[in-house]
Order: structure tokens, then sequence, then C-alpha cells
């Protein structure tokens, strides 16, 4: 009967570890915690048809899903370079600790690039150090971006594989339309689907809600990235 007790509470210890570590995602913003959809945010139905970027989209078969947009009030060359100065994320993501491109120049297909989050411990996991290395594999400027990677924290055997696709697309009155899609796959995430696409859509707006808050700052001061 002991061994019984013993094998249900390492059972349920399990579960509430992977519950807490659901709370690691790919995108910066989602470890503020809950986010409220940003302005102008317009989340898609989950029926709708991928984004792509050069004919390539999100993995197909990932249960954990997400995708959504806004339109920023700052012209498409002042997102732009928001979005693809990856040096210069955690001026404008406080949720970024650091991240640096692995090559130079501008950003392109088969550029990479390395960026970590910490993550704060929970009453059931320590303190996580989530590195990300992601990698461009299809960009057309101006236009759009797609990057694959995984999120690994080595240390507690945690790991996250995401596709990321944006999308930028001007609008009559001057400004952008983001549109963003990412999926994730792995252990951790598909033990748990809909906690797991929970945590990536408010991950996911506050990235859109961050990015057009420094756009249109940046525009307003005249300060352009």
């Amino acid at each position: 009967m002991s061994r019984t007790r013993t094998a249900a509470r390492s059972r349920a210890a399990a579960r509430s570890r992977t519950a807490a570590l659901l709370a690691v995602p790919l995108v910066a913003g989602g470890l503020l915690g809950a986010a409220a959809v940003p302005a102008g945010a317009h989340p898609r139905p989950a029926a709708a048809a991928p984004l792509t970027c050069q004919g390539r989209g999100v993995d197909p078969a990932a249960a954990v899903r997400h995708r959504t947009e806004t339109v920023i009030d700052a012209p498409l060359n002042t997102v732009w370079k928001l979005q693809t100065d990856v040096a210069r994320w955690p001026s404008w993501q406080p949720p970024v600790a650091s991240a640096e491109r692995l090559d130079h120049g501008p950003l392109r297909a088969g550029s990479a690039f390395r960026w970590t989050i910490p993550v704060p411990p929970t009453p059931s996991t320590p303190a996580l150090d989530l590195d990300i290395t992601s990698t461009v594999r299809q960009l057309e400027r101006g236009s759009c971006i797609r990057w694959t990677g995984p999120a690994v924290d080595e240390a507690h055997g945690v790991r996250i594989d995401g596709v990321h696709v944006w999308r930028f697309s001007p609008t009559r009155g001057g400004g952008v339309r983001v549109s963003t899609e990412e999926t994730h796959t792995g252990p951790v995430v598909d033990g748990d689907v809909p906690t797991a696409t929970r945590v990536l859509r408010e991950g996911l707006e506050a990235w859109l809600r961050d990015l057009k808050t420094a756009a249109e700052a940046a525009e307003a001061g005249g300060c352009r990235p």
C-alpha cells in the first residue's frame, strides 16, 4: 500500500513539474504572465490558412499553435529594423536577457541568433535559463521572415521546438499590419496542449504589443532605429 501511495505522489509531482515548465515559451513576452490583447490585435480563428514566407509555414503537425496580428502606426522600415536588429531586442523586450547574432550583416536566410530568457523559480521547479537558438529559413526583405529552432535548458532536460512566421504588410494609412504565427512541439508542451497554447498566445500578443510600443514611440520621437 505504501508503495502505491509513493507512486501516486511521484506521478502527481511529475504532472506539477510539467505544468510549471509550460510557462516557458519561445516568445519573450510569455514570461510577463497573463497579457491583455494589444490594441489593434486580431487573433485569427484556428481554421485560418497558415501564414507563409516564400511558401513555407509553421509545423502542420503541431498541436500547439497560435496566430495573431496588429496594426502599427509607424513606417514599414521602422518596424522591420526593430524586428530584424536581433542584438537590440533586450532594449525593447524586457523579458529578453540577452540576444546575439551568430553571423554578420543584414538578417537573411541562413542567419542564426541566440537569445536567452531567465525563468524565475516556481514552488515545484528551480530557476531556469532558457537558451534559444534560432535559424532564419526564409526571409523576404520588408515582407516576411520564417525561423525555426529549439529552446533548451540542458540542466533540467527541457526542450521545446518552435517554428515562427512573421508577415509585414503596409496599410493605406502609412502603418504596417504585422501578422505572426508560431507552433511548438516537444514533450513538455504536448503534455498539456490547452495550457501550452494559452502561454504561446500570451507571449505572441505581448511581443506584438512591445513591437508596436517601440515602433510608435520611435516614430513619435523622431528617433527611428
